[in-house]
């Protein structure tokens, strides 16, 4: 196996195996072609893969569901409500308990919107078209407030993300035209 440089971005590295606890180092492993970590102790490898966000853009009576970030990165912006996926669950769940968590409100799934890619992190964000069951939402632990905005009120310049905004434009281009496509993109670094 040939010993890589590691990368040079903001990952963390990997120093120990979590198989065994022993130093690991990162190499291409034979018959793969990209570098991974590798235990030098149990040859366990260990993939790295992209985590996936998954989140609904939530319609009620015209008005979109958008909750203020508590949290880094980007406390006090606006966003769809959206989050990492949990293990034994589908995206669509992931995102129904996403709007639960951030917005304490239940909805019904509508089609999947938007894929965004998004690999200067690692992550691929999955967005779901979806509407408020009830008309009831509230303010979850990650959350410093919710509200109903009119679509004419997005505050669009405080939006805290690229892919909620290209999910939120998309929504609203579908929604004019009365269809519902699902739309794939790559967002880079955001400049701040």
């Amino acid at each position: 196996m040939a010993t890589v440089a590691p990368r040079e971005d903001n990952r963390s590295p990997m120093n120990f195996c979590t198989n065994c606890g022993h130093p690991v180092t990162q190499r291409v492993p034979p018959g793969d072609n990209l570098p991974r970590y590798v235990c030098d102790n149990c040859h366990t490898i260990h993939y790295i893969n992209p985590r996936n966000v998954v989140g609904c853009v939530v319609e009620w009576e015209g008005s979109i569901l958008l909750c203020r970030r508590a949290i880094e990165p980007r406390h006090g912006y606006w966003t769809a409500p959206a989050g990492f996926m949990e293990c034994s669950e589908t995206v669509a769940e992931g995102a129904a308990r996403e709007v639960r968590e951030e917005a304490l409100a239940e909805v019904d799934m509508g089609s999947m919107l938007a894929v965004v890619n998004v690999p200067h992190v690692d992550q691929v964000h999955i967005m779901f078209r979806a509407t408020l069951r009830d008309g009831q939402y509230g303010v979850g632990e990650e959350t410093l407030e919710s509200a109903l905005v009119p679509i004419e009120d997005i505050p669009w310049d405080e939006l805290a993300f690229p892919s909620v905004r290209f999910s939120l434009e998309r929504y609203l281009d579908d929604r004019r035209d009365q269809v519902e496509r699902l739309h794939m993109t790559r967002v880079e670094r955001m400049k701040r």
